[in-house]
């Protein structure tokens, strides 16, 4: 999924209006440092989700039996695969 940066600004925002209020959090940081940080991690999140899909979609194009993109089989071996990989990537 490819953010536009309008889109990951308004994100950015939302996240950190909601940090803001009181019982969230306390900001060390002024907020422009906080905005850069949030906005670095959603693109850092939404690299690793294109590298899953193009890593899951290379692997279903190896089966021996061809699947239908967009079929209810490649819809769920697809999610299947894509959980199984970002569980990978996510191990600390």
């Amino acid at each position: 999924m490819i953010l536009s940066d309008e889109k990951t600004t308004h994100l950015a925002h939302l996240i950190l209006n909601h940090l803001k209020d009181p019982g969230h959090a306390r900001l060390k940081a002024d907020e422009a440092a906080v905005l850069r940080e949030i906005k670095r991690l959603l693109a850092a999140e939404v690299r690793v989700e294109e590298e899953v899909d193009a890593a899951v979609r290379r692997r279903l194009a190896t089966y021996s039996r061809p699947l239908a993109e967009g079929s209810a089989e490649w819809e769920t071996l697809y999610r299947k695969t894509f959980e199984e990989e970002m569980r990978k990537r996510k191990k600390v």
